[in-house]
């Protein structure tokens, strides 16, 4: 049964990633249907759950990188 369990979490986390091209999908969903396990049994749902949330993280670091990379650099001496 855990077989059927690890196979599948590791084919939706596939197919989140493949359609998506969802940085940060991947380890979500992993975390996420680990968690969803332990919880009751759902680790379908978490790992959905976790796709969602590890890809909205990667998004908002990827929109902080690209707001740090374009604010100037201090002048020396300040």
């Amino acid at each position: 049964m855990k077989r059927f369990a690890a196979a599948g979490l590791f084919s939706i986390a596939a197919i989140f990633a493949a359609n998506a091209q969802a940085a940060g999908c991947m380890s979500g969903a992993a975390v996420g249907g680990v968690g969803g396990h332990f919880a009751g049994h759902h680790a379908l749902l978490g790992a959905a759950g976790g796709c969602a949330i590890g890809h909205h993280m990667a998004k908002k670091r990827q929109r902080q990188a690209a707001a740090n990379a374009q604010r100037p650099a201090p002048a020396p001496g300040q």
